[in-house]
């Protein structure tokens, strides 16, 4: 053994705990363009990891925010989901949520991981739309 350590990944080396937020406003829900896998180009709603000793519901609060710009005021549980995405060697459990109660201007906080956003009618949703959000959306029904 050389010392080194071995680094693995969450959702590549093994299943990651992720968490999701519908963030909706005046029956418009806020999706944001991907650029890095899973699903890189697709639309998307915001999200991310649970950190180690971080309640899920924290989590997609602060992702939400960080993601966003927006002061997430509260938020209820949704469900939760599973992605198992073959092509981008990922899976994820995630437990999602949903926000109506926010202040502040949505805006693109992290470019880099980003490219665009928008407010969408649930009936005139972009495309490619990501197999996440879809089952978030399935959910919200």
């Amino acid at each position: 053994m050389t010392g080194e350590k071995i680094v693995q990944r969450p959702g590549s080396d093994f299943p990651g705990v992720g968490v999701g937020m519908v963030i909706q406003r005046d029956d418009r829900i806020l999706l944001y363009r991907r650029m890095r896998p899973p699903e890189a180009g697709y639309w998307n709603i915001v999200g991310g990891k649970v950190d180690l000793m971080e309640a899920a519901r924290d989590a997609a609060i602060r992702e939400a925010m960080e993601e966003t710009g927006l002061v997430i005021e509260d938020a209820d549980f949704l469900g939760v989901t599973e992605q198992i995405m073959t092509a981008d060697r990922q899976h994820w459990v995630s437990l999602l949520y949903v926000a109506t109660r926010f202040s502040g201007d949505a805006r693109l906080t992290e470019p880099d991981k980003l490219s665009d956003f928008g407010w969408f009618a649930p009936d005139v949703l972009p495309e490619p739309l990501s197999a996440f959000t879809r089952a978030a959306l399935a959910l919200l029904r």
